[in-house]
C-alpha cells in the first residue's frame, strides 16, 4: 500500500492519519517518541505492510514483472495500487468524494507536523499541494511517480521501466485488487488489521 491505501484504511479503522501517514520516515519503537495516537498509527501502518506483502493476489502480481524490474515490483506495486484505489474512489468510499478525503487528511495530518522529520515535512508540502491522490487516478500519473521516485534513488533506476509492467498487465492488476482490497477494508472497519 502506499499513501492513500495507508490513509484511507486508517480513517476507516479510526487510526491516527499522521501516524499512518508517518510511519515510513521513522524507524524503532514508536512509543518512544510519539504520543501514543500517532504511534499506534505507525504500527498499524508497519503490520499493514507486512500483510499487504504476503496477500495471495499480491505474491500472484509479482511474477507479472519482467526479470530487470522483478527487485521493484513490491514498491510498485505500493503504487499501482493507490492508482486503483484512486480511479475507483467512488465504488470503495461513495460517501466522500477524492478531492474532499485528501483535504480531510491533509487537514488531520499539518497541525501535527511540527517536529516531525524534514523529509516528511516536506512530502506533506508538495503532495497536499500537487493534489497527488487526485491525480493518481490518471494511469500516466504513475510513470511520474515512478520516474520521480527512480531519480531520488538512483538504485531503484528499475522502477522507470516497471510502469511497462504496468501497462502491459493492467487488467489482471486490477483485477487482483479488487479481490484483496475489500478485505483489507474490512479488517479495518473491525479494528483488526
Amino acid at each position: 500500500m502506499n499513501f492513500l491505501a495507508h490513509l484511507h484504511l486508517a480513517h476507516l479503522a479510526e487510526s491516527s492519519l499522521p501516524g499512518n501517514l508517518l510511519a515510513d520516515f521513522v524507524r524503532g519503537n514508536p512509543h518512544e517518541h510519539w504520543p501514543a495516537p500517532v504511534a499506534d498509527g505507525i504500527l498499524m501502518h508497519r503490520r499493514l505492510d507486512v500483510m499487504t506483502d504476503n496477500l495471495p493476489e499480491v505474491q500472484e502480481a509479482r511474477p507479472l514483472f519482467r526479470p530487470e524490474t522483478r527487485r521493484v515490483a513490491p514498491i510498485t506495486l505500493d503504487v499501482i495500487w493507490d492508482h486503483f484505489l484512486a480511479r475507483h474512489w467512488q465504488t470503495f468510499s461513495p460517501d466522500i468524494t477524492l478531492a474532499d478525503f485528501s483535504r480531510f487528511a491533509e487537514q488531520s495530518i499539518a497541525p501535527h507536523l511540527a517536529g516531525t522529520p524534514d523529509s516528511f515535512q516536506a512530502l506533506n508540502a508538495v503532495m497536499w499541494r500537487e493534489r497527488w491522490f487526485e491525480h493518481y487516478a490518471e494511469p500516466t500519473r504513475l510513470a511520474r511517480v515512478l520516474n520521480g521516485m527512480a531519480q531520488r534513488r538512483p538504485r531503484l533506476a528499475a522502477l522507470r521501466d516497471s510502469y511497462h509492467d504496468f501497462t502491459a498487465h493492467y487488467d489482471r492488476l486490477e483485477a487482483l485488487f479488487f479481490c484483496f482490497y475489500p478485505r483489507l477494508m474490512a479488517l479495518a472497519r473491525s479494528k483488526t488489521l
